[in-house]
């Protein structure tokens, strides 16, 4: 087997950069949701994006952005992918990919066997599927992702998409092997499981998360 794509959400800080570039990971994603405790503005991570090696793909995380939000982003961070981790119908995903010439992931929150089929609405119009856990119903004002919360990967077991897709949900560097194992994936996106604290990313977690996902 490969070994997976790896994509670290949430960078804040020039460390969190660093470490980032240090692992060699495929992507390097940036929250512009104001209630996230990841969020940083489009300067900022205009700023963190040019720190970042080559290699190293940026992403511009949204939740149902309009074009206005949207144009401020593109504008200011010149993202390499958008990431829509809202509500956005298929068509609002398409819309977005051939206005800003941007490939696009679209975030799918999973529960049950019926939310991962609906990522099949998706397909042809995003380049990239994500799948996070819903959060459950009793988490009042909670974000659609970025909870740290695992769902059950038997739920992805011999899923097949003409379009690739990653897994994420409280994955770290204890579980994401097993994850990977489980699911099929062959891309994975952490960003509360390398913190040490809300918002803030650990680049020894980092470097167990990469290490652990590859092995």
């Amino acid at each position: 087997m490969t070994a997976p794509v790896i994509k670290i959400c949430g960078l804040t800080t020039l460390e969190a950069v660093t470490a980032v570039n240090d692992i060699k990971a495929d992507m390097a994603g940036f929250n512009f949701v104001e209630k996230s405790t990841r969020y940083v503005t489009p300067q900022r991570a205009g700023e963190l994006v040019s720190a970042l090696t080559p290699h190293v793909q940026s992403v511009a995380l949204v939740l149902d952005a309009d074009d206005v939000e949207l144009d401020a982003i593109i504008a200011t961070v010149s993202p390499d992918l958008i990431q829509m981790h809202g509500r956005e119908s298929p068509e609002r995903v398409a819309q977005t990919r051939a206005k800003y010439s941007l490939p696009v992931i679209k975030a799918l929150s999973v529960e049950n066997a019926d939310d991962v089929q609906k990522a099949h609405l998706y397909e042809g119009v995003a380049d990239w599927l994500l799948f996070d856990a819903k959060p459950p119903k009793s988490l009042a004002n909670a974000l659609p992702g970025g909870n740290g919360l695992v769902f059950d990967w038997n739920l992805l077991a011999g899923f097949t998409s003409t379009c690739p897709w990653m897994l994420s949900g409280g994955l770290d560097a204890d579980n994401v092997a097993e994850a990977i194992r489980i699911s099929g994936a062959t891309a994975v996106d952490v960003a509360s499981g390398v913190e040490s604290a809300p918002g803030m990313k650990d680049p020894r977690r980092i470097k167990d998360f990469a290490a652990a996902a590859r092995a």
